[in-house]
């Protein structure tokens, strides 16, 4: 039977309470997503991910947002701490390559075996500052080989990359967790917001966007059938396709409307970040079992999962200092 077409990060704390447990056996979502709110240290992180495994009875992918800057969840002494994405990008793809395989490193030794990133929206002088700095440039072709090079560091850590926000989110001036960004450019402008993602459309999984462009269509995209379309046949995206996060202020309805709307339009996945055990019910049961396309794009993003390789991260770390000094 297939799992629920959900990622779900309703875990309250630090530890799996038996509730958080109960649910997640019965709803078996394909997958979840972690945040500072679960984290401690390594050792807390390792049997936190090994519980939520256990929970569901297999090795269900788990994912965080580790992009670095503003963007960290996993912080403090035991992990290291990065620039802005968007201040790195000068030193090069090698830079970013040596960034990621770290913090690839770093996340597959406490059991998390994907990674929210690389962030490939193209930065502009409008992009909402919950954004800009996350990008990794104004240029849709470096925004293209820096985002191909932080993948590839992913992949050779066996963390599976997550290229977000799809089919492009840097013309917003709006922040989509407060609200819905709107733009209003005319279709045959948009090809440069395309263009990084459609240079990396056989990566394993995306994210959308809750962006709506007047152009295309009335909804958001991840609430588009013309969107995900576009996202499929445009850009050549195959991959497992995933929300943002649907409980963000930029999309209506109750969570429940927001997954099926989803789904509806082509998502392969709901993510839900935010919520109790009684506000994820719904989700799930709107969200429903994933469908045949979506698990055979599943298995084909599993199978790029490696056991993590040790590697010198020594001399990784004294080779990226060297670059961005």
């Amino acid at each position: 039977m297939a799992a629920n077409a959900t990622i779900l990060g309703g875990i309250a704390g630090l530890t799996l309470s038996a509730d958080e447990a109960a649910f997640f056996r019965d709803a078996d979502p394909w997958g979840f997503i972690l945040f500072s709110r679960n984290v401690d240290s390594p050792q807390q992180l390792i049997r936190l991910t090994s519980d939520l495994r256990d929970a569901v009875g297999r090795d269900a992918v788990v994912t965080v947002d580790q992009e670095g800057g503003r963007v960290q969840r996993l912080r403090g002494a035991n992990w290291a701490d990065w620039p802005e994405p968007l201040d790195q990008a000068p030193a090069g793809p090698r830079a970013m390559w040596l960034r990621y395989h770290l913090i690839a490193q770093e996340l597959r030794a406490v059991g998390i075996d994907s990674n929210c990133a690389p962030t490939l929206d193209v930065a502009q002088a409008q992009t909402h500052p919950f954004l800009r700095s996350r990008c990794l440039g104004t240029d849709p072709a470096a925004v293209a080989e820096l985002g191909r090079a932080a993948a590839d560091g992913m992949l050779a850590a066996g963390v599976l990359p997550v290229m977000k926000h799809m089919p492009g989110h840097g013309r917003a001036v709006v922040d989509s967790h407060h609200g819905l960004p709107v733009v209003d450019a005319p279709e045959s402008g948009l090809d440069m917001d395309f263009a990084p993602f459609r240079a990396l459309n056989d990566l394993p999984m995306g994210m959308t966007a809750h962006i709506r462009f007047t152009a295309l269509d009335d909804a958001p995209a991840t609430a588009s059938a013309r969107m995900i379309g576009l996202i499929r046949d445009r850009i050549g995206f195959d991959g497992l396709l995933m929300t943002d996060d649907i409980t963000m202020n930029a999309l209506s309805g109750t969570e429940a409307e927001r997954a099926s709307a989803a789904i509806a339009a082509g998502c392969d996945l709901v993510l839900h970040c935010n919520g109790t055990v009684a506000q994820m019910e719904p989700v799930v049961a709107a969200s429903g079992p994933m469908s045949a396309e979506a698990c055979r794009r599943a298995d084909a993003a599993l199978a790029l999962r490696r056991p993590l390789v040790g590697t010198d991260i020594v001399a990784l770390t004294t080779e990226l200092r060297g670059l961005l000094s």
